[in-house]
């Protein structure tokens, strides 16, 4: 079949050990880059670009972030929600006390200071896990939240306890010319830009001595300390570039997708709803992430649109009801039937093509 590498060989080490090294993978890859900042900016609505595409772009960002401490390095965490909600804050507080700071560092500073309060909050790691650690990254959630809505330092000492976010724009330097990303196409290529610069950078750390220390004390903590991997350091280095990437994600929700947000948009639920997606997307999987993400940003657009097609009268309560049942019931299954979700499917994939007509 069309996917097999025969004849594809490496030369040295460098092309071996390179990100994509088939050469399908490679196009596949243009394709969808091509696609999503060439086609989709103008061939899609504005409302399918501001709902949608943006939400996905920036959920998928928050995903891989968990990915990284929980399908990575095997540590439960149900504190994405806080995480992001530093990052959007701390954003906030840089963007409102040096209004000079380019957006983009004011962005990275948000994703740093959420490493800084990820790596606090990850140094239980180093004595207990598994159940315990998820209910440690749960207070963090519940302190968090609560913190940002009593201290009014953080939002500038608004009545309402919502801030409102700056106008996105980028300086050219030395220059008094500014381009303002004011449209939602603009919105979605700067977005856009930002996750696919930071997916391979991810990309590439699980690849190297970092990402095998994180594999190596999720499988095995005690082998991996036996090798030289010292845990806590390897636990605390996935804490740190887990809650970075999720707190730029929160940071992006502020700043691109709503520009207002209060405290509770980052609450609880949003922990969970981020944990569903790389449970259904795939444990461990770069593009788990944005499976899921795709998934959980789709399913209730589709669950809203079916019914009328159908002629069905349905409340709209009952529709969110059943949202929740479908996604309780799709959790179970892929825990069941394919615990590494539907990346897991799609390699299985291409695996039969690969060996098609011969048997697998």
């Amino acid at each position: 079949m069309f996917y097999r590498e025969a004849g594809q060989f490496s030369s040295n080490y460098k092309q071996d050990q390179a990100i994509f090294p088939i050469r399908q993978d490679r196009i596949g890859i243009f394709l969808i880059l091509f696609v999503a900042f060439f086609v989709l900016p103008f061939a899609a609505s504005e409302y399918f670009v501001s709902a949608i595409l943006i939400p996905f772009l920036i959920l998928s960002l928050a995903a891989l972030g968990l990915n990284v401490l929980t399908g990575y390095a095997g540590q439960l965490s149900l504190g994405t929600g806080a995480f992001m909600a530093v990052g959007a804050f701390a954003a906030y507080k840089f963007a409102t006390g040096v209004p000079d700071m380019p957006i983009i560092i004011v962005l990275l500073m948000g994703g740093l200071m959420a490493a800084g309060v990820g790596i606090m909050f990850g140094i239980p790691s180093m004595r207990i896990k598994g159940f315990y650690l998820a209910v440690a990254t749960l207070a963090a959630q519940f302190f968090i939240e609560w913190l940002f809505v009593k201290v009014g330092w953080f939002t500038n000492y608004s009545a309402s306890g919502v801030i409102t976010a700056p106008p996105l724009a980028i300086g050219i330097p030395f220059t008094d010319i500014e381009f303002v990303f004011d449209t939602a196409v603009r919105k979605y290529l700067f977005t856009l830009s930002f996750v696919v610069v930071l997916a391979l950078a991810t990309k590439n750390l699980v690849r190297s001595h970092i990402g095998r220390g994180w594999m190596a004390v999720r499988d095995m903590d005690i082998a991996a300390e036996i090798i030289g991997f010292k845990p806590l350091n390897t636990k605390l280095s996935a804490f740190a570039v887990s809650s970075f990437l999720c707190g730029v994600a929160g940071a992006l929700w502020a700043f691109v997708h709503l520009g207002t947000v209060e405290p509770e948009a980052f609450g609880i639920n949003r922990s969970f709803s981020i944990l569903f997606m790389i449970i259904i997307g795939g444990l461990g999987s770069i593009l788990g992430a944005f499976i899921g993400a795709a998934f959980i940003t789709l399913l209730p657009i589709l669950l809203n649109s079916v019914p009328p097609l159908l002629g069905l009268n349905i409340a709209v309560d009952l529709i969110e009801h059943i949202q929740f049942m479908v996604f309780g019931a799709l959790i179970i299954f892929f825990l069941i039937v394919e615990p590494h979700g539907l990346a897991r499917l799609w390699s299985i994939g291409k695996e039969k093509l690969r060996t098609w007509p011969f048997p697998y």
